[in-house]
């Protein structure tokens, strides 16, 4: 998939070829739902804790690089490209990016609701407690491949 990105849109990449190889979620299950979302052009956000970053000994993205989001099975399934960046307390999460992350209700509340939920699982997974005050990256993105998927430019 990232060979056939890069012969199709070789100045996107033009920096390098940097990107991660990752799903969403903590579960096949989870996955699996929200690629799909992103699929349907319902998800262009995402967050996730610093401390996972950290954790799994990968840098925090920035804004131009890319990754292939995979399905539950580890399959290759879309090319997001990030294109906004920051990091911030969980209080500084808005309505606007609740209802860009596409999950739920698509409300601040059930983003706060089911990411408190998320985030102390997977820290605890880890041997961590969560906490409202840890850093989080809020990142939205643009899919860019494949092209029946892909945001217009």
């Amino acid at each position: 998939m990232w060979g056939e990105y890069v012969a199709a849109h070789p100045r996107a990449v033009a920096a390098g070829d940097e990107h991660t190889v990752e799903g969403f979620g903590d579960s096949a299950r989870l996955a699996d739902a929200l690629l799909e979302l992103v699929l349907r052009g319902q998800k262009r956000a995402t967050s996730e804790l610093v401390a996972e970053f950290a954790a799994a000994g990968e840098r925090l993205p920035r804004i131009g690089s890319h990754w292939i989001a995979c399905d539950g099975s580890g399959a290759p399934r879309a090319i997001l490209r990030s294109t906004e960046l920051r990091v911030g307390p969980f209080s500084s999460a808005d309505a606007g990016f609740a209802a860009d992350e596409g999950e739920d209700d698509r409300s601040l509340e059930s983003w706060r609701r089911e990411h408190r939920r998320y985030w102390t699982r997977t820290a605890r997974a880890r041997g961590a407690a969560w906490s409202e005050d840890d850093e989080i990256v809020f990142e939205r993105f643009a899919v860019v491949w494949p092209p029946e998927h892909a945001d217009p430019r």
